[in-house]
């Protein structure tokens, strides 16, 4: 029986719709309106595509969004000033700093240098240091998203294998301590684990976040398994696939998520929800 799909361009939809509903309310009684500033550093044609995505939602959204494009030669300390300015706006709620950054610029310091009560994307090592203690202020975007997805099936995270493919502190590790504070048993697999096809063949619930297309391919996945691909690569022939060989494997997995249409939605998605949690905690309503 092919498995069910779970579709995270719709599944997105729906938030954006709540998130739209939350803004107006928010304004009516507060009279604040969420404020993202948004951060781009240099021509990186994918980053521009990534940010007018995120803006576009935002607009539709009714969050307010400060756009500041920069030129590549522009320095570190430039943009730990700018960092500052919006740290300080109150206007504003939630800061993205698009990756990558031109390499005369420290992505760490810039990252850290985020306030963390405005880091929307929860890259902070302060959120994901609470992320550990399991008491995060923001939840790293796209690993949120994994788990909103999981839980729209209706399916119990508690009690079950989970095993992660990727360690990564964007979306591996973030994604198996939300899994883990759900109760799940955890695995997390990476380029020096013995066996690998064994271990995932063990997971109820398995996201892959690797990016390499096509890795995990039928024979590494439990029957009737739920599978999260987190992964977006472009073939020779410009396909845009992700970390799962889909097709044979939606025919074994009980559950299963697309590439497009999947994570990608979830996560801009995310973005709002945190830029709007900020918003509400500014005004006092969390």
């Amino acid at each position: 029986m092919a498995a069910q799909i779970i579709d995270g361009k719709a599944l997105a939809q729906q938030i954006r719709e709540r998130i739209a509903k939350d803004v107006v309310d928010l304004v009516a009684q507060k009279g604040v309106r969420p404020g993202l500033a948004a951060i781009l550093v240099g021509d990186d044609p994918a980053s521009h595509i990534y940010v007018r995505n995120k803006q576009k939602a935002c607009d539709a959204a009714g969050i307010y969004v400060d756009e500041n494009k920069l030129p590549a030669s522009t320095t570190q300390a430039e943009l730990l000033r700018l960092i500052e300015k919006v740290n300080a706006d109150p206007k504003i709620h939630g800061i993205l700093v698009q990756l990558p950054l031109p390499k005369h610029i420290d992505s760490k310091v810039i990252l850290d240098s985020v306030s963390p009560l405005k880091d929307a994307d929860g890259f902070h090592p302060y959120n994901f240091g609470r992320l550990v203690e399991g008491n995060p202020i923001f939840e790293a975007c796209t690993p949120k998203g994994v788990i909103k997805m999981i839980e729209s099936t209706g399916v119990t995270i508690e009690g079950k294998r989970a095993v992660v493919l990727g360690r990564s502190n964007i979306v591996g590790k973030p994604a198996a301590l939300m899994l883990l504070h759900r109760h799940a048993t955890v695995t997390i697999c990476h380029s020096k684990t013995k066996d690998l096809p064994a271990v995932c063949r063990e997971a109820e619930i398995l996201v892959v976040a690797i990016g390499k297309a096509k890795f995990v391919t039928a024979d590494m996945v439990r029957e009737g398994a739920m599978v999260i691909d987190v992964g977006t690569n472009r073939t020779a022939e410009g396909k845009v696939v992700g970390d799962v060989d889909y097709e044979p494997v939606s025919r074994k997995a009980g559950w299963i998520s697309p590439v497009p249409g999947g994570v990608g939605p979830m996560t801009i998605a995310m973005l709002l929800d945190n830029t709007l949690e900020s918003a509400k905690r500014a005004a006092g309503l969390a």
